[in-house]
């Protein structure tokens, strides 16, 4: 016999449910893991975090922890690692004023070893520490003369032309023996 689609009002009333509902009871509550937050610190080793909430079977309200399975808990917290960190470096400032108001003098600057955090660290290599002072040299000026007749070279002091060929006028002691000859230079 051939299959043949009918209308309903040839067949006995009534006609079965097409629809039958099941799972009647409600899910148990259950954990939800938020999203993952960046890594902190930015570099080497740190951790991340996510807020854990133990919800309703239907996801529609946050229940007290208690009413969830602290077993099947998922983590709040992983260990990562972005990058490294760059090594701690030598830092220096400005170097200071010439100790020597006139002449040779000395200069001092701070020199720190500082992690990437800006923090003070020991872990810079002192081979690679820079100096933190240094000779310097004040150019000294001559003072006007009262009196110019003061001004002339010691008689027993023989070597003011040698000293004004290598640039010794400008020590304190040269430029007083050879005064005459360092006048101007």
């Amino acid at each position: 016999s051939e299959e043949r689609t009918m209308d309903d009002s040839y067949c006995p009333q009534p006609r079965p449910r097409m629809l039958e509902s099941c799972n009647n009871q409600t899910c148990p509550p259950e954990w939800v893991a938020l999203d993952w937050s960046e890594c902190t610190p930015s570099c080497g080793p740190g951790f991340r975090h996510r807020i854990v909430l133990c919800k309703s079977g239907d996801h529609l309200s946050t229940l007290p922890t208690s009413q969830c399975s602290e077993g099947y808990k998922p983590m709040t917290t992983m260990r990562c690692n972005l990058r490294r960190c760059p090594p701690p470096r030598w830092i220096t400032t400005e170097w200071g004023e010439c100790s020597a108001q006139c002449g040779f003098g000395q200069q001092v600057r701070s020199v720190q070893c500082l992690a990437h955090t800006g923090q003070p660290s020991n872990e810079c290599l002192e081979s690679l520490q820079p100096s933190a002072m240094q000779q310097c040299e004040t150019k000294c000026e001559a003072g006007p003369m009262d009196n110019p007749d003061e001004c002339k070279d010691v008689n027993k002091v023989a070597y003011c032309p040698l000293v004004l060929k290598f640039k010794f006028c400008s020590r304190p002691y040269f430029r007083q023996m050879c005064c005459k000859t360092c006048q101007g230079h």
